[in-house]
């Protein structure tokens, strides 16, 4: 509710015809909260120019957490002022607060009049003359404690806790205690906070991309001497470009190792910023680290002929196949306890350490196991004997050798007992054809007289 909607007497949750009837002109819309809730994502995505710790409160609410950032700005109040003519400059009405706790901040954003921040250790002054509803109680808790005549939050702190406990239940106290600052409140971010963060303001906007690529190995060069003083490395770095207009362009790589090293980290950036529509101009540039982990400089040995780990070596590879094509297109095989061929393989980062499990060499595996395995017909002496000849996608395969049966069954302990089916037991042949290529075929079920053995090709060995 904004000002002039307060002065004629409008009120949150108050029925349409009775609004109509205190402002004949009122008009009305339907109310949207998925857009609503949209349009805040992106507020808080845009005020990640001011903190890199933003959290929502819906529907019409966010709290920054400013702390070790103001002084870019020269304080809290020329931020707070910032914030505010930045917003009112994009027709967004809004009223902020600074404090030392959320409660306090939320409660004299929306009750407060005149005083934007509330300096340490004056919670309890500053919020006494506000009314109760300031502490962010359940309607029927605050309209229960307006009918016993505790209009503020002073005249309900000067009550004993006890008694406040035992009337109106201790979610009261614990709202109390949050906005005083007593008890701390846990805020979920929507982008996890980091102290990792690199910033780079500008004096006049940029927009060609020799700036653009200039600035992102200047922001690289900040963060990795931050990271190297610290002996830490990242396997995450998200690069966003703030525009004059509010809005925010994210580039975003990650690493198969942690690194700092700001010319691969920019040389990984670069080919990303044709992306980047720069609009009007842009005025600010930060860089976040994730996944920080710590990174001892690795010291080499006399004799050492190579000035890299092999799997340093490969990384650079990796970084850039991954970043080009994706976190699913790149990973290595790794072996899984399971006798089930389609589920005894796990994908795993490519340069993640090795499990130390390994496929059984007595139970050899093909080198391409088909996602589905694919129908063929196949003659066979009898129905328990290994195949003699299939075809396969039209073309015919007289086999050489063969070796088999292996028998596969369900497992049996992902359903119940009775539920197991022998006509899902497979028994699985490796044949050679006469041109040398080697296939893995199975035979579903078991042999009875009633019906005709199906045959699958399930993989080939090379």
């Amino acid at each position: 509710m904004d000002a002039r909607a307060t002065a004629l007497g409008l009120f949150r949750g108050q029925k349409a015809a009775d609004a109509a009837a205190l402002a004949p002109g009122l008009v009305t819309a339907e109310a949207e909260p998925e857009a609503d809730l949209a349009a805040l994502k992106l507020l808080s995505d845009w005020c990640a120019r001011f903190s890199p710790a933003v959290a929502m409160d819906p529907p019409d609410g966010l709290f920054l957490d400013i702390t070790g950032v103001a002084h870019l700005w020269g304080g809290e109040r020329n931020m707070a002022e910032d914030l505010l003519a930045r917003l009112a400059a994009g027709g967004i009405p809004m009223r902020a607060a600074v404090a030392s706790s959320p409660g306090a901040a939320w409660a004299l954003a929306r009750f407060g009049t005149g005083q934007m921040i509330i300096p340490p250790g004056e919670e309890a002054a500053s919020l006494a003359p506000l009314p109760v509803d300031a502490l962010r109680l359940a309607t029927q808790t605050a309209a229960q404690i307006a009918r016993l005549g505790l209009a503020t939050i002073g005249h309900l702190a000067q009550l004993p806790r006890a008694s406040i406990t035992r009337r109106f239940g201790e979610d009261v106290v614990g709202r109390l205690d949050q906005a005083l600052g007593r008890a701390p409140e846990a805020l979920v971010f929507r982008r996890p906070p980091t102290p990792w963060f690199a910033r780079l303001a500008f004096a006049e906007p940029i927009s060609s991309a020799e700036d653009l690529a200039r600035v992102t190995v200047d922001i690289a060069a900040l963060m990795g001497a931050r990271l190297e003083a610290q002996g830490r490395g990242a396997r995450r770095f998200e690069l966003c470009f703030h525009r004059l207009d509010g809005q925010v362009q994210r580039l975003a790589i990650g690493l198969a190792l942690p690194g700092r090293d700001p010319q691969s980290i920019a040389r990984l950036f670069i080919p990303q910023l044709e992306r980047v529509d720069p609009g009007f101009g842009i005025e600010v540039v930060t860089l976040t680290a994730q996944g920080v982990e710590r990174l001892s400089r690795r010291q080499r040995r006399l004799d050492e002929v190579r000035e890299a780990a092999p799997e340093e070596g490969v990384a650079p590879l990796v970084d850039r196949l991954t970043n080009r094509l994706g976190e699913a297109a790149v990973w290595r095989a790794e072996a899984w306890p399971s006798h089930v061929p389609e589920r005894a393989v796990a994908r795993r980062p490519p340069l993640s350490p090795l499990a130390g499990v390994g496929w059984n060499p007595e139970r050899p595996r093909p080198l391409r196991l088909f996602r589905r395995p694919e129908a063929i017909e196949v003659v066979a002496p009898v129905p328990d004997d290994p195949p003699i000849f299939f075809r396969w996608r039209g073309a015919a395969h007289r086999v050489r050798f063969a070796e088999g049966p292996e028998r596969l069954a369900q497992e049996w302990w992902r359903r119940p007992f009775e539920d197991a089916d022998p006509a899902r037991v497979r028994d699985y042949y490796r044949v050679e054809d006469e041109a040398g290529m080697r296939f893995w075929l199975f035979r579903v079920g078991l042999y009875t007289a009633e019906t005709s053995a199906k045959w699958w090709l399930h993989g080939l060995f090379g």
